[in-house]
């Protein structure tokens, strides 16, 4: 008998036909002799309801009063979720973040998981009850509801997996796996049968929507067995590993984030420490800074430009407003860009990878306005607007259509 943990997204169990087929997966896996946890997400779009009715009353609400809120979302979903699996007359029973044992720090809409108390989750596995678990969120040590940032499903997915050493984490979406690229805007995109951790976090990281970046990292770090897989077909999907068959292909993928700001602070005095107190302040806000490009202004002065998400970018304004060292320098806010980035283990050893990207873009004459690279990948900051045109031209360069 094996424990398997399967995620089901907002998508999967948007509707009460979709609920229906979820409810028959988690059936067909329990009685073929499965113990099964299950971790579900809010149907469709109500994560995205609800901040928009929060957004209607306070412009500006707090983080503690949005996690009470937006908790509610999972606990709807495991509630008809629970109600269907027992309409398959199985035994079932759905829990909270909290009542599942999840213990998280105290910041409120990006939480981070402190430990979970699996006694709970162990006594219902022993009784052979199926356990519906709210993804998502959990519970600090005020006793206060807190979720753990968007994609937080996927984390609560792997953490339980981890905790519980189950045999095998399955997350459905509402595609069939893991692609080359978005299936969606890339008629091309190849479908991989296989990925590894590191690949699989730097594509989560860059844009990839199929899977949360803090999940991968925590299933490598658990050696949790990830299969990434559609709810709506019997296809098979992608599995996420250590190490996987060597193969021909040089990227494993082509991504695109356009959740992006552009900060540039212009005229800084080239004096030692500068740039430590811009990123040590974003730092103590949680901002999380990625591409950084510093260059030499005029007069003995500096230009630092960086990217943040695009949440984060009137906080980062405003914090950097109150820095004394930034008096005299000009910081500007840039929205309309999105991040391309490739990614794939076999880029290292591949001269002119990076050439091939950049003559893909300028075939489209797509202007560049920064690069980043890594020993498996190369981003780069264009204009929104091209995003997606950017990465069909990049993906056929690497992965062209026979």
């Amino acid at each position: 008998m094996a424990l398997i943990v399967q995620k089901f997204g907002g998508s999967s169990v948007a509707d009460a036909k979709r609920i229906q087929n979820v409810a028959s997966i988690i059936a067909e896996t329990y009685r073929a002799g499965n113990d099964v946890v299950v971790v579900v997400s809010a149907q469709g779009d109500t994560t995205d309801d609800l901040i928009a009715k929060a957004y209607e009353i306070n412009k500006r609400p707090a983080a503690r009063e949005m996690d009470q809120l937006l908790t509610a979302g999972e606990q709807i979903s495991i509630s008809l979720l629970a109600m269907a699996v027992e309409g398959f007359g199985l035994p079932v029973i759905s829990l909270l973040g909290w009542q599942a044992g999840f213990h998280t720090n105290s910041v409120y809409g990006a939480a981070r998981i402190k430990n979970i108390k699996t006694n709970r989750l162990r006594a219902e596995i022993s009784k052979h009850n199926i356990v519906i678990v709210a993804g998502f969120q959990g519970i600090n040590r005020y006793d206060d509801l807190t979720t753990l940032g968007r994609g937080g499903s996927d984390t609560s997915a792997v953490a339980i997996a981890a905790q519980l050493h189950a045999d095998k984490c399955q997350i459905f979406t509402d595609v069939e796996g893991v692609y080359t690229a978005d299936p969606r805007k890339v008629k091309n995109a190849l479908k991989l049968s296989e990925i590894t951790y590191d690949e699989m976090l730097e594509l989560a990281t860059l844009g990839a929507q199929v899977l949360n970046n803090r999940s991968v990292e925590m299933a490598k770090k658990y050696s949790v067995k990830l299969e990434v897989l559609s709810s709506l077909t019997k296809s098979s999907g992608t599995i996420v590993k250590e190490k996987i068959n060597m193969e021909k292909m040089l990227i494993r993928g082509v991504t695109k984030d356009t959740d992006v700001a552009l900060i540039s602070v212009v005229g800084l005095d080239d004096n030692p420490g500068v740039a430590f107190k811009i990123f040590s302040v974003l730092a103590q806000k949680n901002i999380n800074v990625d591409i950084i490009l510093q260059s030499v202004g005029r007069d003995g002065t500096k230009d630092l430009t960086f990217t943040v998400s695009k949440d984060n970018g009137v906080v980062a304004i405003e914090t950097l407003g109150n820095l004394s060292v930034l008096e005299n320098t000009k910081i500007t806010c840039t929205t309309g860009v999105a991040k391309v980035s490739i990614v794939g283990a076999g880029m290292e050893s591949h001269p002119g990878t990076a050439s091939t990207m950049f003559e893909a873009l300028y075939a489209q004459n797509i202007n560049i306005k920064m690069i980043s690279t890594s020993e498996i990948k190369i981003s780069v900051i264009i204009d929104a607007e091209e995003a997606d045109r950017a990465v069909a031209a990049v993906h056929n360069a690497f992965l062209p259509n026979d």
